[in-house]
């Protein structure tokens, strides 16, 4: 559903790439979801064993959305591949103070999905 631009999508099927960290600047966790409200909320509470866990990776600082299952791992596997300040500075264009977007993904039980063209074929330059 789409009002004045903006997607509309009901939580429990919200397709998605994240990145969880610790603070700002620490360390960054890649995944990818399809029920990405309740995965993010797994990590915060500590219940997924792994990587999250140990390092404290509780903080939401990136999201993005995707159609399918498919592109959102593609993008997963592409991000990995980046180099760590590459990822700070995608972080940093929408979230500059690595605040914690959790709240805000799952307000009310509906999300408003800002647009993925806006960010999702950018790529860093090597200066």
């Amino acid at each position: 559903m789409t009002v004045e631009g903006i997607r509309v999508v009901g939580v429990e099927s919200l397709i998605g790439c994240y990145m969880m960290a610790n603070r700002k600047h620490g360390v960054i966790y890649i995944g990818v979801s399809s029920q990405l409200v309740g995965r993010v909320a797994q990590h915060r509470e500590g219940l997924i064993e792994g990587f999250t866990k140990q390092h404290g990776l509780k903080r939401l600082v990136w999201y993005e959305f995707h159609e399918t299952i498919v592109g959102a791992i593609q993008r997963e596997k592409s991000l990995k591949r980046w180099q760590r300040d590459w990822k700070a500075n995608l972080i940093e264009r929408t979230n500059p103070h690595w605040d914690d977007l959790f709240d805000g993904l799952a307000h009310n039980g509906i999300e408003v999905a800002p647009d993925p063209e806006t960010y999702r074929n950018w790529t860093p330059k090597e200066e």
